[in-house]
């Protein structure tokens, strides 16, 4: 995972004025909590906080704070946004160590096309983020799986995934991922051989019946 590097200033003022005039000046106030330390209340750049987010999966991250010289590693633990603008406004981070669990949501990428799809059938994608519990060492951005193996009318469950190492998902074993659905044309053509062949059995058996009359 690459390291993420961003600036923090502490604040003391507080007020909502002082805050609007933070933003102004192209700051997002924000706290740390954790790590048996007392609540911090800091500042980052807006725009280099932006950048972080914009070019990750997700805004489940870890990041390296520098507060004015003293390094401390965050998770992202919320980011509030600003309803008219959709804008940040405040940003919550968990102060974490190479022993403090996170809980986050990973989002999940499929490899690889089905055998099904090459077939005609329809790869449905179901679960899009797997929440999971790992330490900052083994958070991963992304989970992939492969799903080059499903035949159409397979499902693929999370029990199926192979997780990365440390990583545990808080979702059962047979929750479906994705799946290959027959298309509504397969399923046409199928329906119409089921009317054919019936409808030549009834044939059939009128044309007996007349035959023994």
């Amino acid at each position: 995972m690459a390291k993420r590097l961003l600036n923090a200033e502490t604040r003391k003022r507080t007020g909502s004025g002082v805050l609007k005039q933070m933003r102004r000046e192209g700051f997002i106030p924000c706290v740390v909590y954790g790590g048996g330390e007392e609540n911090q209340n800091l500042k980052i750049p807006y725009k280099a906080f932006y950048d972080f987010l914009k070019d990750a999966p997700s805004s489940n991250i870890l990041l390296d704070l520098d507060i004015e010289g003293k390094s401390q590693q965050v998770f992202i633990q919320d980011i509030q946004f600003d309803d008219l603008k959709q804008e940040m406004v405040h940003a919550d981070f968990l102060a974490v160590n190479d022993k403090v669990e996170l809980k986050a949501e990973i989002p999940v990428t499929l490899a690889g096309v089905p055998k099904g799809v090459k077939e005609g059938g329809l790869l449905e994608q179901l679960l899009y983020t797997i929440p999971i519990t790992c330490l900052p060492q083994d958070l991963p951005e992304t989970l992939t799986t492969d799903v080059e193996h499903l035949n159409v009318g397979d499902a693929h469950h999370i029990g199926e995934m192979k997780l990365p190492k440390g990583v545990v998902s808080q979702l059962s074993e047979t929750v479906v991922v994705a799946l290959v659905a027959k298309t509504r044309v397969a399923q046409s053509v199928d329906a119409e051989d089921v009317a054919g062949e019936e409808g030549g059995e009834a044939a059939e058996g009128e044309a007996e019946t007349a035959s023994e009359e």
